[in-house]
């Protein structure tokens, strides 16, 4: 009797710590999770969930789209924690392995483009609103955004002054008010200039699709501006082939091969 009583006692304290176990589990996943939210204010964190939640996007790792352009696909790779990039086209392909940024002029195409300036681009436009979640980022509320007779709360992000190349650019996301999900990005172009500026440019998302539980852009509409506001449509990009992926890409495919120019 007593040993069954022991062996009774000891299954107890088993199941009893296991349950503890577990509880402590779901309580340090929770906090965890807690923390990552509450480091941004309400109104972007509003945003975030809205397209499926920054903790989801932050397990990713790879992130690659193409873009049709004149001279045919452009197809952008992104190591989303190193942002190593790859940005390959039929005329040059435009690397970055996180410390040297090259480029590969193919059959004696000579690459125009200026390399710093576009390294990340459309990478930026393209991982909205998630990639302002990054460090080093000041949040704001803007004024609102009217356009076709519907207001549109906005959030006005700014950069630290040793954030990137261009820390004097701004954005403002401005969402619906309702679902929270994104429907405009503001924008200004500081780079090689001093100082902040006041000239905004416009992209309207409202084509969206779902990948992987991600509300991602299926393409962007640029604006025309006049006074400030956005008033028709000026142009569309689509994206397409979309990779997302928690699991990261080789890092020798950002390596510079030979014969490529190294930007300085």
């Amino acid at each position: 009797m007593k040993k069954l009583l022991f062996v009774f006692t000891v299954a107890l304290l088993f199941v009893t710590c296991k349950e503890n176990e577990k509880q402590s589990t779901v309580i340090e996943k929770l906090t965890k999770e807690d923390i990552t939210t509450s480091i941004y204010p309400e109104n972007i964190t509003k945003v975030f969930d809205a397209h499926g939640g920054i903790d989801n996007w932050n397990r990713m790792k790879t992130l690659s789209f193409s873009v049709n352009k004149t001279n045919g696909a452009e197809i952008t790779t992104t190591n989303l924690k190193t942002r190593a990039e790859l940005i390959d086209t039929p005329t040059y392909t435009l690397g970055f392995d996180g410390r040297t940024l090259w480029v590969n002029e193919k059959d004696d195409n000579e690459y125009k483009g200026n390399a710093k300036f576009y390294k990340g681009l459309m990478l930026y436009f393209y991982a909205m609103p998630f990639i302002v979640g990054d460090d080093g980022i000041i949040y704001e509320d803007a004024e609102p955004l009217t356009f076709d007779w519907k207001t549109y709360p906005g959030v006005l992000i700014s950069y630290d002054a040793d954030i990137g190349v261009s820390p004097n650019d701004q954005y403002i996301i401005y969402y619906d008010a309702d679902s929270g999900q994104m429907q405009w990005l503001a924008y200004t172009v500081t780079y090689g200039k001093e100082g902040k500026s006041d000239k905004f440019s416009y992209i309207r998302y409202n084509d969206w699709k779902s990948i992987y539980s991600l509300i991602l852009p299926n393409s962007m509409t640029w604006y025309k501006v006049e006074e400030g506001k956005p008033t028709e449509v000026a142009r569309v990009i689509e994206f397409d082939d979309v990779i997302i992926s928690e699991d990261a890409p080789e890092n020798s495919i950002f390596g510079m091969p030979e014969g490529a120019k190294i930007i300085e």
